[in-house]
C-alpha cells in the first residue's frame, strides 16, 4: 500500500489556514499543540496524525477528505462537499447569485 503523499497534505494545510487568515500560532492553540510542529506539518519536515489532522480540519471548517483530495483518484466528491461547506456560510442572496454563475457556466 501507498503512503499518503504528506506533503500535500501540509500543503493543502497551509492554504486552507491562510484562507482562514489565521497564525500557526492560532491554529497551533486551537489544535493543542506547539506551533512548531503546525510549521513541520506544513513545511514537510513531519508527518501529520490523524487525531491531528481531524483537529486542524474541525478548527478550519472543512474536512478530512478535503484535506486528503489528492490521495483519491476521483476527488470530485471531496469537492463537492468543499464547496457545500463554504456555502453554508453565506446569505441567501450570494447563494442565488452563485446558482446563475453556475447555471451559465454549465
Amino acid at each position: 500500500m501507498e503512503e499518503f503523499n504528506y506533503a500535500q497534505i501540509g500543503d493543502n494545510i497551509r492554504k486552507m489556514r491562510k484562507k482562514r487568515k489565521y497564525t500557526q500560532e492560532y491554529l497551533a492553540e486551537q489544535v493543542g499543540v506547539n506551533t512548531s510542529h503546525i510549521s513541520n506539518i506544513e513545511n514537510h519536515h513531519t508527518n501529520v496524525s490523524l487525531p491531528t489532522l481531524v483537529r486542524i480540519c474541525n478548527v478550519l471548517d472543512t474536512t478530512v477528505d478535503y484535506m486528503l483530495c489528492h490521495e483519491y483518484s476521483t476527488p470530485d466528491s471531496s469537492i463537492d462537499r468543499f464547496i457545500l461547506t463554504e456555502l453554508q456560510h453565506c446569505p441567501i442572496d450570494t447563494k442565488e447569485r452563485i446558482l446563475k454563475i453556475i447555471q451559465i457556466l454549465k
